[in-house]
């Protein structure tokens, strides 16, 4: 038998109806403060982060989800026992855009302490930055959309993810030349 956490240490992953995260998390917000369910549901979560990426020639943010389809509870929702707990088990199973737990259908599984730890590290490093779209591959041929090389194309040598910056081999005087941009400064030609 799986040893059950303590209640304030029980995270789920409960699956939602695609691009209704946001309403079924609200929801549940609203509908636990109804019902008083505070003793039993401690947080629920729809993690977002900050994407910059370039349309149309202008330099955009967005909040992006980056678990779509999720969201993240922490719950009371197993006994020591294992024995569900009525009142949030049937609260999430019946509420509007509830799939299910993810992992097992009758009998969710809570997640382990790492995850959890690497979840919420995960989710507090991404609030704190905006990140750049990535829709870049080493290869890629673009356009320099700004800066000193603004017109000019290129080909994509190498992506440093963590920098948010390319090294793109772009012609100057007919000889091919490393430039490092930022992702922001380039589209696919």
């Amino acid at each position: 038998m799986p040893i059950i956490p303590e209640p304030r240490k029980q995270w789920y992953v409960v699956h939602v109806l695609s691009n209704q995260e946001q309403k079924v998390r609200n929801r549940i917000l609203r509908e636990m403060e109804q019902q008083e369910l505070g003793d039993f549901i401690f947080d629920v979560l729809m993690p977002t982060e900050m994407v910059s990426e370039v349309k149309q020639g202008k330099k955009r943010e967005s909040k992006r989800k980056f678990y779509p389809g999720y969201i993240i509870m922490n719950m009371h929702l197993l006994t020591e026992e294992n024995e569900l707990v009525d009142e949030t088990w049937y609260f999430i199973q019946q509420m509007d855009g509830v799939i299910g737990f993810a992992g097992n259908r009758n009998r969710p599984i809570p997640m382990r302490q790492r995850e959890v730890d690497s979840m919420l590290a995960q989710i507090k490093e991404r609030e704190e930055a905006v990140r750049p779209s990535i829709n870049f591959e080493v290869g890629d041929a673009i356009s320099v959309s700004d800066g000193p090389f603004e017109s000019q194309n290129g080909i994509i040598e190498e992506i440093d993810p963590e920098r948010g910056k390319l090294r793109v081999a772009v012609t100057i005087f007919g000889r091919s030349t490393p430039v490092e941009l930022e992702y922001w400064q380039v589209e696919k030609a």
